[in-house]
């Protein structure tokens, strides 16, 4: 699709919001929701509200600006304690693992829901995501999600250039998938692990670095960095800033992956025939 056409899906999602006329956002802080909530605040006012999981596999950092842009559109925001950890199919960390998260997330959102009187539950699945090995559509085309992003055809690129046309600070935003997508299939899903990533990751981003992953493996981290940022790392002082970094996480060796950043790139060891068992 050409950007001239996204004027006409955006008005097409403005049909679908006020059809709604009310809907509860499963809402991260990514690009997508953070869009949506936007959107569905300007077309629909407060009959848009926002739920946020506080979960061991999101970031403090993460949650506290969800919070606070939330708050700030002047959305009824709502935070509730998601245990999937609880779940030992989640921690179980199977290719499958996203549905017992997702299905955790959308049973908090059907009981708020449900609740406040609000017809929909909604998320930022948008059309990008279509193709995409997501366990995670099973659970919420269980539980009847709405996706007003992907149905009015809207991709990814063009969220992001809708988002910058409205100022929202998400619009150039790194992809943030949960911190469980660091830890390999197989390897149980802790809050020790998830927490040691997530201080490994941000301790990072202090020293500059966007656009990557720390990947758990044990006692190794195996950090994924964008090629163009490689460079930085023939200085020596830089390459031992991250080095002590990683380790004040926890970790006792660093590698660097020579094939760069990659989004999704533990399911990379799947096979087709997971692809299918597990989606």
């Amino acid at each position: 699709m050409t950007r001239d056409e996204t004027p006409l899906k955006l008005a097409k999602l403005e049909d679908i919001l006020r059809d709604m006329d009310g809907m509860l956002v499963a809402f991260s802080g990514g690009v997508d929701s953070t869009f949506l909530l936007a959107f569905a605040n300007r077309t629909i006012g407060d009959k848009a509200v926002a739920l946020i999981a506080d979960s061991p596999s999101l970031p403090k950092d993460e949650l506290d600006e969800a919070v606070a842009f939330s708050e700030g559109l002047g959305v009824r925001t709502i935070v509730a304690q998601a245990r999937e950890i609880d779940d030992p199919r989640y921690r179980a960390n199977n290719p499958d693992r996203c549905y017992f998260c997702k299905s955790e997330l959308f049973d908090l959102c059907r009981r708020e829901a449900e609740r406040l009187e609000i017809p929909w539950i909604a998320d930022g699945f948008n059309a990008s995501d279509v193709g995409d090995f997501r366990p995670g559509k099973r659970a919420a085309a269980e539980r009847e999600i709405r996706h007003p992003l992907a149905e009015a055809g809207l991709t990814k690129d063009e969220i992001r250039r809708a988002s910058h046309d409205m100022n929202l600070p998400t619009w150039d935003k790194p992809a943030a998938p949960c911190l469980a997508s660091r830890i390999p299939y197989g390897t149980e899903v802790t809050p020790e692990r998830l927490s040691q990533v997530g201080r490994a990751e941000k301790a990072l981003r202090e020293q500059g670095y966007r656009n990557f992953r720390v990947r758990y493996h044990d006692k190794l981290a195996r950090v994924e960095l964008p090629m163009d940022q490689f460079t930085r790392l023939a200085d020596p002082v830089m390459r031992r800033a991250m080095v002590e970094a990683v380790k004040g996480a926890g970790f006792t060796f660093v590698a660097l992956d020579l094939e760069g950043f990659r989004s999704g790139a533990l399911n990379e060891a799947l096979t087709d025939q997971d692809r299918i068992d597990y989606e």
